[in-house]
């Protein structure tokens, strides 16, 4: 391995703020998918606020950056970027003002970070899903969300799109033309009201400006996506069938979804639901489908049972921002005490990655990432990041993500706290 690939990622960098002639242009590229997609930005109890500020916002598809951009010109902003996003392009992010961060790790570092970017007088841009959304529903928040508004003492504003999911969701990112798409750029906190709340508070506040569901969305709004093949990858997220309750076996062609263990065929409709050739359609809803899953692996981590066994995986790791390093092959396990990943490199020598299951509270997942390497599950500490492919055996990284979420929160039920916002 060459010695310039083991160089870390410098994340102490001060965020820079986005060069002058870089904000007209990143307007430019953003504006034309804005005016394709008719997006209609509604602003609430912005009248007279102006930056520093915290800018939270939901993330569903790329198009999320460009609306942002589009509803904050010609206000400069920091953002707050995974490391992959990175790769190979370091010099024009740091341009444009992103911040590096290694996703669901505790990073001391970026609240400095934070600090700085408000109090260079811009706004600080922060996905708190710290993912696409895998259903179009929202995905956890980090307890810190409240704590890190009280110690920023600027105003806390969220901007929450809507339609994006249905234009290009995660698990096919195929565009789909979906117009009007619709955002809201909400002030939820005053400096003086984060002063009188509780962080708890904060936090529950911030959970239910976040609640949002797409498929719903769609439906409410009669939005038809026509594209045929518009099924195709939504077994990515439904896993497991609810008539037979096999498990990998899914499928999916042109605008249907089926099961190869029973054969049971469900189509999936122009208005974003699903409905079963033949017998019951069990979940017409497919968020309600997702929690269905969550249910059953909540069930074996209750029980303690959940254990992918040893799977064999492929690691490659992303050090700085230069390119993907391949480790090697390895096992993954994932079980009730978090993850584990060992393996050898070309050379003989070991590596090895372990993750409790306290350590996280959500992962990151990819489906055919840069649609050639296949599904995958992001892992990270705060010096590397290890993309790690599972092959020649049955799984879905879907599943690692919904266990990962809910062994955080049996430990946190067992422990009596509550350290995740919104949740009983």
């Amino acid at each position: 391995m060459k010695q310039e690939e083991l160089i870390r990622f410098d994340m102490k960098k001060p965020p820079m703020r986005t060069a002058w002639y870089l904000r007209p242009l990143t307007a430019l590229l953003s504006a034309p998918d804005v005016l394709i997609h008719r997006t209609k930005i509604v602003r609430t109890g912005m009248e007279g606020i102006k930056p520093p500020y915290l800018l939270l916002c939901n993330h569903n598809a790329f198009l999320d950056f460009k609306v942002a951009t589009m509803a904050t010109f010609p206000h400069r902003a920091n953002y707050i970027v995974a490391i992959d996003g990175f790769i190979g392009r370091e010099w024009l992010l740091r341009r444009v003002g992103c911040i590096c961060k290694r996703k669901f790790t505790n990073d001391v570092l970026l609240i400095r970070q934070i600090r700085r970017s408000l109090q260079n007088g811009d706004i600080c841009m922060i996905y708190p899903e710290a993912r696409y959304s895998l259903c179009g529903t929202t995905a956890l928040l980090p307890a810190s969300l409240g704590t890190l508004c009280k110690l920023m003492r600027v105003p806390v504003v969220t901007l929450i799109c809507h339609g994006h999911h249905i234009d290009s969701p995660f698990w096919n990112l195929h565009p789909r033309g979906v117009k009007p798409t619709e955002a809201e750029l909400t002030l939820l906190f005053t400096p003086e009201e984060l002063k009188n709340t509780s962080v708890e508070e904060i936090n529950n506040r911030i959970v239910s400006a976040f609640q949002y569901d797409e498929y719903a969305w769609q439906k409410e709004r009669g939005i038809a996506v026509t594209w045929k093949k518009r099924a195709e990858g939504l077994e990515k997220v439904l896993y497991q069938c609810p008539n037979c309750k096999a498990e990998y076996r899914m499928a999916s062609e042109g605008a249907k979804l089926f099961c190869r263990a029973c054969g049971k065929i469900w189509h999936y409709t122009e208005l974003g639901e699903l409905r079963a050739e033949t017998g019951e359609t069990e979940f017409p809803h497919i968020p309600d489908w997702y929690e269905w899953e969550r249910s059953m692996v909540r069930a074996q981590v209750e029980a303690g049972t959940y254990d992918t066994g040893e799977l064999p995986v492929t690691v490659r790791s992303l050090p700085n921002a230069k390119r993907f390093i391949l480790l090697g092959e390895a096992t993954l396990r994932h079980d009730m005490q978090g993850f584990t990943v060992r393996g050898k490199d070309a050379d003989g020598d070991p590596f090895e990655m372990i993750k409790p299951a306290s350590s996280m509270y959500s992962c990151h997942i990819e489906y055919e990432y840069l649609g050639k390497f296949g599904d995958c599950v992001d892992l990270n500490t705060l010096e590397d990041t290890w993309y790690i492919y599972p092959h020649d055996c049955d799984f879905a990284v879907t599943k690692m993500a919904l266990a990962t979420e809910e062994l955080y929160l049996k430990l946190q039920r067992d422990s009596g706290r509550r350290n995740l916002p919104g949740l009983a």
